[in-house]
């Protein structure tokens, strides 16, 4: 399995960007993935999931702003964000877990992760 992140960049505050997770070895298009963001110093938080059933879940900082479509021809699973905020940036890494049960749940912890991808939101 791998997972390469693309898009990132310097934008300011209250513009757009879009990160890109491209996967081999892996279907984007069942669930267990999360994105990630991580500031040197601090711990890494959680910002998006795509859930096992399809559904996706948002941290509260981010909700409303961020969204988590994938492309299933392409196996690209991307973090559309807007109205970014200088708190938004970060290194933001893709992950996902192995599929259990014949694909019908998710293992605990995160097995698969790329290189990261750096988001800087200047004011």
């Amino acid at each position: 399995v791998q997972l390469e992140e693309s898009g990132g960049g310097s934008v300011q505050a209250g513009g757009s960007l879009k990160l890109s997770c491209a996967a081999s070895g892996y279907s984007v298009s069942r669930g267990c993935m999360r994105w990630f963001r991580q500031v040197p110093g601090k711990e890494r938080v959680k910002v998006a999931a795509m859930r096992i059933d399809g559904s996706t879940l948002y941290a509260e900082s981010v909700e409303g702003r961020f969204t988590i479509p994938n492309d299933n021809a392409n196996n690209i699973l991307y973090l559309q964000m807007s109205s970014l905020r200088p708190e938004d940036s970060g290194l933001y890494y893709c992950a996902a877990r192995r599929r259990l049960m014949g694909g019908s749940s998710c293992a605990k912890d995160y097995n698969y992760w790329g290189q990261g991808t750096q988001v800087t939101v200047s004011s």
